[in-house]
């Protein structure tokens, strides 16, 4: 069984009614955002929830040239833009962005920044809980540098390896050119990794 309760803040289909803030299944918890819960999704993920958009994509660039990191990249040539092509949005960073935010990831991995789409069209905004007045917002950066999606990998204390792509329209790349594309390949290479160890 799964009890939502949306609370007072971020997107919603609908505004909850007094008294509907407080699940009911789990001893009266406050419900609501994970970020206002203090359980941000950057601990868990990597990234959080930053700007919606129309359901437009646009292109990663690699953003990581570690050498830690070469592998999720292997098959993939000198290619200026990764994913600017998609069923969903015609490319593979859109509709939602989510992105890094030091300050809410709690400081406990080492996250590598794989690849980064920024709203340069500015066809995005800001979500509720990232709006802090109508010229600032919580970042503390320029909305232009909050407007993005990362791509992201790390490694928890556990071993656990975590890859978060920051976008809906991700997944709309992958089947573009039969799968033969820098997308599919970035993230079979990632697959790989995964299941090898």
């Amino acid at each position: 069984m799964l009890e939502i309760r949306r609370a007072e803040d971020g997107v919603r289909t609908w505004a909850s009614e007094p008294g509907e803030y407080y699940h009911m299944l789990d001893g009266g918890n406050y419900g609501g955002l994970w970020r206002r819960n203090d359980r941000p999704p950057q601990q868990l993920v990597g990234i959080g929830f930053a700007a919606q958009g129309n359901f437009v994509g646009m292109p990663y660039k690699r953003v990581c040239f570690s050498p830690e990191m070469e592998w999720v990249f292997k098959g993939i040539q000198n290619e200026a833009f990764l994913g600017d092509f998609g069923f969903s949005g015609n490319g593979a960073a859109g509709f939602e962005l989510d992105r890094t935010d030091r300050r809410l990831d709690g400081g406990e991995h080492v996250v590598f920044i794989l690849a980064q789409s920024f709203d340069e069209g500015n066809k995005f905004m800001l979500v509720p809980e990232e709006v802090l007045t109508t010229y600032s917002n919580v970042s503390g950066c320029s909305s232009d540098q909050a407007r993005r999606s990362d791509m992201v990998y790390f490694r928890t204390e556990s071993g656990a390896q975590i890859f978060s792509v920051g976008s809906i329209t991700f997944c709309g790349s992958l089947p573009w050119n039969n799968f033969d594309n820098n997308i599919s390949t970035l993230l079979q290479n990632v697959i790989h990794r995964f299941s090898c160890g």
